[in-house]
């Protein structure tokens, strides 16, 4: 799972090597979480993407597309030359989430509605037997500036859905800087907890914990909020931890060449390089 996550990284470089760039730190700060789902904890089919007993992943934060193409394409729902046409004429992967790709299930960009989206997706898993399957959603800290987030969260534990979790992916960082400096929402875990919701906290670069704790979600009646400590851009040591990273246009051989060269590899929470600025 560690090579996954490289892979996918790698990817992602290479997509925001193309002519339209993309969104390199939001994409890079929820690899381990997207591999942890898909490659552990959720019930899907690459043969058959749209199998009625499936766990669903929506994508709230939808601008990290580029992490979903590529976790997808590793996990067999579209092949890894696809990946290579990313914003290209005719191309099917879009900067923003789109139901024509497989694996992909509701367009997401307008920040804000994933949850909403996720109700209605685990209350018709409720109602297809006794033994629902899960939806996870995957929300950015400054997207929970929406109140959309959390007008959903309070239907949510009124509907009582026991099969739903919602991964937080607390970077930090939003478009136009730091979400404290923006609108600060800490502590995000209470805030969750206001509504009811079971909430854990956990390192979201470490797939051992972040696979232990999705088990226990998955196992224990929710709604369950999993807030995920991360790093936008990680990996990638002269961008990460910084707003500028948010959309990035590697636009020469060289440049991304030079990004790449200075991806960590894969390892241990806390042994990265850009944790200490390395340029």
């Amino acid at each position: 799972m560690q090579a996954c996550a490289r892979t996918i990284r790698e990817h992602i470089v290479d997509m925001c090597s193309g002519p339209e760039g993309g969104h390199l730190g939001g994409s890079m700060s929820a690899v381990e979480i997207l591999v942890a789902l898909f490659f552990h904890t959720m019930r899907v089919d690459s043969a058959d993407p749209g199998w009625k007993q499936r766990d669903v992943f929506v994508l709230s934060k939808g601008h990290a597309a580029m992490a979903l193409y590529a976790t997808l394409a590793e996990r067999k729902f579209i092949s890894r030359e696809e990946v290579a046409t990313f914003c290209r004429p005719g191309s099917r992967l879009a900067t923003h989430g789109n139901v024509a790709v497989p694996g992909v299930e509701f367009a997401t960009g307008s920040l804000g509605h994933g949850l909403a989206l996720a109700n209605g997706t685990s209350w018709a898993q409720r109602q297809a037997g006794e033994t629902p399957a899960h939806t996870y959603v995957l929300l950015g800290d400054g997207e929970l500036q929406e109140g959309t987030v959390w007008e959903a969260a309070q239907v949510s534990r009124a509907l009582r859905a026991t099969n739903l979790v919602a991964v937080v992916d607390v970077n930090n960082f939003q478009q136009t800087g730091s979400v404290r400096e923006v609108s600060d929402g800490a502590p995000v875990a209470d805030r969750w907890a206001g509504f009811g919701w079971r909430t854990v906290e956990v390192d979201g670069h470490d797939l051992a914990a972040l696979c232990s704790v999705l088990d226990e979600a998955a196992g224990t009646p929710g709604p369950t909020a999993v807030v995920c400590r991360t790093v936008k851009a990680r990996g990638v040591g002269a961008l990460a931890g910084r707003a500028s990273s948010h959309f990035v246009r590697l636009d020469t051989d060289r440049k991304r060449a030079r990004v790449r060269a200075s991806m960590s590899p894969a390892g241990p929470p806390g042994t990265t390089k850009e944790e200490g600025g390395d340029a």
